[in-house]
């Protein structure tokens, strides 16, 4: 085999990797996939990554989905909570997580507001600076919630 034919059939096997691990393994919607693509490797389409943007996006689907890593922080045990919390935003999601516990709301709803301001579908999935946000809609919609009830 040439070494452009090894080359190819290594590009074919990673874009495969990365179709599997965002569509079969995240469940990843197409907007999302997107965002991610143009996130990590400032591209539209998997076929536009170089061998450096493919290794990139593979290692970040690897990164949220879990795999070769040590086993991550669970936030909390609740259904639907954030299961693989990556330990630099633990704090934080353990936050968010005491912000809807107080506010006696199901972590659908944060999931939910994530979505509405981010596109983005979990919140484990979200970057640091847009958990900081997040954090920062429930505490106001938390003021506006006692402020309601006259608290």
């Amino acid at each position: 085999m040439s070494l452009t034919a090894k080359a190819k059939t290594q590009r074919n096997r990673e874009l495969a990797a990365i179709h599997v691990l965002a569509s079969k393994r995240l469940h990843l919607d197409r907007d999302t996939y997107v965002a991610l693509l143009q996130r990590v490797g400032n591209v539209r389409s998997s076929a536009d990554l170089d061998q450096r943007g493919r290794a990139q996006v593979l290692d970040e689907l690897r990164r949220l989905a879990g795999e070769g890593q040590q086993q991550m922080r669970n936030a909390v045990n609740l259904p639907d909570a954030p299961q693989n919390v990556r330990d630099e935003i633990a704090g934080m999601v353990s936050k968010v997580g005491a912000l809807l516990a107080e506010a006696g709301k199901s972590w659908n709803y944060a999931h939910g507001t994530a979505q509405r301001m981010f596109k983005v579908h979990r919140v484990e999935w979200l970057r640091a600076d847009q958990l900081h946000k997040l954090v920062a809609a429930l505490s106001y919609a938390q003021k506006r919630q006692r402020k309601t009830k006259g608290e």
